[in-house]
């Protein structure tokens, strides 16, 4: 097991990057824009972060032959992922605002694998349809992770057009419209990755016990955050859903999906001290 600095080396770097953005980007002295080379410098910094961080806690996860996943590692590797995702999407939109909002948040999962340590090493990890499915579901974690912090972003953004003033770090976000569709394209992805989540709980369940995923409050609570993003992807295509509609339901959907797997490993292993 490793030590608390390589996690808190993690965590120190994410956070002065966050201060950075905030301070380049969503200051109110931030008024110079920013060059095709600071930009270029802003993601060569984010991407040494990302390569930091994944040393630090895929070190752990994966030490010898076994696989750990406590739920600190399970939020750090999902705010890894929704980092990486962002920074890929920063090659085709122009995300930096969106950069001071997600690293701090990543700064805070760097740690918590410390401080809520896997106690045990993860049983059948040998098996390809349980990784296939660990994956899939850290996907839609983090694209439903960033799909929530959009839509905040987007309320945050109409809010303050209507009054008729921006605070710097909106001013260098994509227009409305342009956020929109990419936030729906993010939750269509994640629909499509929670879909393939939940229909890899049922083979891999088939796979190791020879019967089909029990109906317990993780796949409850994980069929009703399904139900909660296909609802409002429907009301997107048929009725042209958008503003707070979406938002409730994104936010919704995403509290559902907390609770499915997040949630209750957090009760098991933090309240009550099991594996």
């Amino acid at each position: 097991m490793q030590g608390i600095l390589p996690y808190l080396v993690s965590a120190l770097l994410y956070a002065a990057m966050g201060v950075y953005f905030w301070q380049r980007h969503w200051s109110a002295a931030a008024n110079a824009p920013a060059t095709a080379a600071s930009r270029a410098g802003e993601r060569l910094c984010v991407l040494v972060l990302l390569g930091v961080h994944a040393a630090a806690l895929f070190g752990a996860m994966l030490s010898g032959n076994t696989l750990r996943i406590g739920v600190g590692d399970a939020v750090s590797a999902i705010l890894w992922l929704a980092v990486l995702i962002y920074w890929l999407g920063g090659l085709f939109y122009r995300l930096e605002g969106l950069q001071a909002l997600i690293l701090p948040a990543a700064a805070v999962a760097a740690l918590l694998p410390a401080v809520f340590p896997a106690a045990r090493p993860l049983p059948n990890t040998e098996l390809l349809a349980f990784r296939l499915h660990l994956l899939i579901s850290m996907l839609a974690y983090s694209l439903f992770t960033i799909a929530s912090l959009h839509v905040l972003l987007m309320a945050m953004l109409e809010r303050h057009l209507h009054r008729g003033t921006l605070p710097a770090g909106l001013r260098t976000l994509p227009p409305l419209l342009t956020m929109e569709i990419l936030l729906f394209r993010i939750i269509w992805a994640g629909f499509v990755m929670l879909s393939l989540t939940l229909a890899s709980g049922v083979v891999f369940s088939e796979e190791v016990f020879g019967r089909a995923a029990r109906l317990n409050h993780k796949t409850i609570f994980g069929i009703v955050s399904w139900l909660v993003f296909g609802a409002l992807l429907f009301g997107r295509h048929f009725y042209g859903w958008r503003g707070r509609v979406a938002v409730r339901w994104t936010l919704a959907g995403f509290l559902m999906l907390v609770l499915a797997y997040l949630g209750s490993k957090f009760v098991v292993e933090v309240l009550l001290g099991r594996s």
